[in-house]
């Protein structure tokens, strides 16, 4: 790891590299056209007055190399979650443990937030993924479906 790695909340000057990585993924997902939000959306949501979003990002040598991204959900038989909608590091900054890292922010986030667990999806295919995740002790769940409703022009 470099030793200029930090880890540390997002701002809002940070948007633009977040949605620059967000595409990134979108383009590793095999969905380079479905990332639609604009920057002042992105950014409006994440600092404007009502924050739907947080984020961790991680810096190297002052460049955002990885992100991690969040929001609260409600389960009626657990309580308030954290969401991780989602968690980067580029091609070049893998293996450096900054993936880890972020990782531990967020689940110290919800430690102190008092939050009843963190959820996230993953893509069937992604076996590197799965294999990080199972580094954390993650369980997966085969038996629910995932179910999307988009609003109608």
């Amino acid at each position: 790891m470099s030793s200029t790695l930090t880890i540390r909340r997002a701002t809002a000057p940070d948007c633009a590299r977040i949605l620059e990585l967000v595409h990134e993924l979108a383009v590793y997902e095999r969905a380079p056209d479905e990332v639609t939000v604009s920057l002042d959306h992105f950014r409006e949501s994440g600092f404007g007055p009502n924050p739907v979003w947080w984020a961790f990002v991680a810096e190297e040598e002052g460049i955002i190399n990885g992100f991690a991204l969040y929001y609260i959900r409600y389960s009626t038989w657990r309580g308030q979650r954290m969401y991780l909608e989602d968690i980067l590091v580029t091609r070049q900054a893998r293996g450096r443990g900054l993936g880890k890292l972020l990782m531990e922010a967020l689940i110290q986030e919800a430690h102190d937030r008092g939050l009843h667990g963190i959820s996230w999806q993953v893509l069937s295919w992604n076996e590197p993924a799965f294999n990080f995740y199972r580094k954390f002790n993650a369980t997966f769940d085969d038996e629910w479906v995932n179910v999307s409703l988009h609003p109608v022009d």
